[in-house]
C-alpha cells in the first residue's frame, strides 16, 4: 500500500477513540433499556406459569367413543347416490356416537322417505373388506367425496346397542385425511424460505416453533386458569418476540433497535385491545366456539380470550415492519455514510409510509378471508353496511384490524427514529478529503477492521472494494 499523497478519498482510517467511545455508549444505552425489561418479562412469566391442572372443567370431547366405538380411516373406491332408507336409524343408535359429534341425517335422525343420502365404499386401512361409509349431507352437498379420497370415519359395528340387524348406520363419515397435502406444503414451504433466506431463514422456522412453543404451554393454559389476560398477553408476547428477532436475526444493534420498536407497538396494541374490548363490550356471543368455552370452567373468560387474541393477532405484521424499517436504515446509511439524521429519517420513512400502505390492505384482506362465510351470511340478511359491521358476527373482526393497523403504524416512526439514533451513534462515518492530511496513511488496523483492500498501485478502489467496504462497515458495528 502506497504512502504520503497517494491515498484516496475513499479509504478508512481506524475509528477515533471519540467515534469508539459515541458506539460503546448507544450499545450500552440499548443493553440498559432491553436488559432490565428481559429480566422482568421472564420474572412475570415465571411468576404466572400456569399449573396446567384441569380440575373444574367439564368439557365432553366429540373424539372420546363409547365402549366398542372406533375412529377408522380408509380409502375410498366408490361413491354411489342411493336412498336414505337403505339406512334407518333403529331406538338406541345414538348410544355408540361420542357426545358432540355431529353425525348429519345418517345418524342424528331418520331419513324422510324418497330422498337421496350418499354412500362411500371405503377400503380400510387396517385391512378386510370394503366397508359402506354414509356421508354427511352437507359434506356431500358442499365439497363432495370422490374414489381416491383418504376419509376417517366412525365405526359403530361393534357398538353397544347398534346392529347391523337393527338398521342402524354401522359406519358415518367423520372427516377428511388431510395429512398428505399439508406435509406437502409444510415441506415446500420450509424449502422455499431456506432456499431464499439460507440460515437466516432456517432460524427463523426453528424461532416460530418455539414461539408456538409459549403460545401452547404459558398463553393457552393460562387462559384456562384465569390468569389475567393483558398481563399475559403482553408478557407471552415479548417472550415470543425477543427469542424470535435475536435468534433469526442475531444479537445486534439493528436488531435490538427493531425489538424496541416492536415492544412500542405491541404497548400501544394491548392498551387499545384493552379499551376496545370493553367499549365495543366483546363478549363472543356471536362465536359457538366461544359459546362452548363460557361453560366450561368459571375460571375461562370470553373477553380475556378476546383481548389476548387482539394483541397475538398482530404480532407478525409487528415484527414484519420493525425489522424491515430497522434494516432500512442501515442498509441506506451503508449506501451513503454521509446523510445527515434528518435525512435518512426521511429516506426511511418514504419506505416505511409505503410499507404502512400496503400492510393495512394486508391485514384487512387476511380477516376478511378468514370471515368470509360471516361476510356472504351478513350479507344475505341485506342488513345496513353499519349495522353489519358493528353486530356481534363482525365487530371483533373489524377491531382486531383497527387495533392491530394503529400498532404497527405507530411503531414505524418509533422504530425508524431509533434507527436513525443508533446508527448514526454507532456508525463509522466515511471521512472527507481533509480528514487526511498529507503522509498521514490510513492504519492496517482499520483496514482489515473495514475489509478494504487497496489495489496494488495506490489508486482509488472504486466500486470494486465497495463490497468490502460494506461488509467492513457491518463487521464494525456489530463489534
Amino acid at each position: 500500500m502506497g504512502t504520503g499523497h497517494s491515498h484516496s478519498h475513499t479509504e478508512h482510517p481506524e475509528p477515533t477513540p471519540q467515534a469508539l467511545a459515541a458506539r460503546k455508549k448507544a450499545n450500552w444505552i440499548l443493553a440498559g433499556i432491553l436488559a432490565p425489561l428481559t429480566l422482568l418479562t421472564l420474572v412475570a412469566m415465571v411468576l404466572m406459569w400456569p399449573s396446567g391442572s384441569k380440575e373444574g372443567i367439564t368439557l365432553a370431547s366429540p373424539y372420546a367413543a363409547a365402549p366398542g366405538v372406533t375412529f377408522d380411516t380408509g380409502k375410498i373406491q366408490r361413491v354411489v347416490v342411493g336412498s336414505c332408507m337403505d339406512v334407518s336409524v333403529q331406538p338406541g343408535a345414538q348410544s355408540g356416537v361420542p357426545d358432540g359429534q355431529d353425525s348429519g341425517n345418517a345418524a342424528g335422525q331418520a331419513p324422510q322417505q324418497g330422498s337421496d343420502c350418499t354412500f362411500a365404499f371405503t377400503e380400510p386401512d387396517k385391512g378386510g373388506n370394503p366397508v359402506k361409509v354414509v356421508i354427511n349431507p352437507d359434506v356431500a352437498k358442499s365439497h363432495g367425496v370422490k374414489a381416491g379420497d383418504n376419509i376417517r370415519y366412525l365405526n359403530l359395528s361393534k357398538a353397544q346397542g347398534v346392529s347391523a340387524a337393527q338398521g342402524a348406520p354401522a359406519y358415518i363419515f367423520v372427516d377428511f385425511v388431510r395429512t398428505l397435502p399439508i406435509i406437502f406444503l409444510a415441506v415446500l414451504y420450509a424449502v422455499v424460505v431456506i432456499a431464499v433466506a439460507r440460515w437466516r431463514g432456517l432460524r427463523a422456522l426453528i424461532g416460530l416453533l418455539g414461539a408456538y412453543a409459549v403460545l401452547v404451554s404459558f398463553m393457552l393454559p393460562g387462559l384456562v386458569e384465569g390468569k389475567p389476560p393483558l398481563l399475559l398477553a403482553l408478557v407471552g408476547s415479548t417472550v415470543i418476540m425477543i427469542g424470535v428477532l435475536y435468534f433469526a436475526h442475531g444479537f445486534s444493534a439493528r436488531t435490538s433497535t427493531a425489538l424496541l420498536g416492536t415492544m412500542f407497538g405491541l404497548a400501544i396494541t394491548a392498551l387499545l385491545a384493552a379499551w376496545a374490548t370493553d367499549a365495543a363490550n366483546l363478549a363472543g356471543v356471536g362465536s359457538h366456539d366461544a359459546a362452548t368455552l363460557a361453560n366450561v370452567s368459571a375460571n375461562i373468560s370470553i373477553s380475556g380470550i378476546i383481548l389476548c387474541g387482539l394483541i397475538i393477532s398482530g404480532l407478525g405484521v409487528l415484527n414484519d415492519v420493525t425489522i424491515t424499517q430497522s434494516s432500512a436504515v442501515w442498509e441506506l446509511w451503508e449506501l451513503a455514510p454521509e446523510t445527515s439524521a434528518r435525512q435518512l429519517f426521511a429516506s426511511a420513512m418514504r419506505i416505511g409510509r409505503d410499507h404502512i400502505a400496503s400492510t393495512v390492505y394486508t391485514i384487512a384482506f387476511a380477516y376478511a378471508g378468514a370471515a368470509l362465510p360471516i361476510l356472504i351470511i351478513v350479507m344475505l340478511y341485506e342488513r345496513p353496511l353499519g349495522d353489519a359491521l358493528t353486530s356481534a358476527e363482525l365487530s371483533e373482526e373489524v377491531i382486531r384490524t383497527l387495533v392491530g393497523s394503529v400498532g404497527l403504524v405507530l411503531a414505524i416512526p418509533v422504530t425508524t427514529l431509533i434507527a436513525v439514533l443508533v446508527v448514526k451513534a454507532t456508525g463509522i462515518k466515511r471521512p472527507q478529503a481533509k480528514g487526511l492530511g498529507a503522509g498521514q496513511p490510513a492504519a492496517p488496523s482499520a483496514e482489515r477492521e473495514l475489509g478494504a483492500a487497496a489495489p496494488a498501485d495506490g489508486h482509488s478502489p472504486g466500486d470494486a472494494a465497495a463490497p468490502a467496504t460494506r461488509r467492513g462497515r457491518r463487521a464494525a458495528m456489530r463489534s
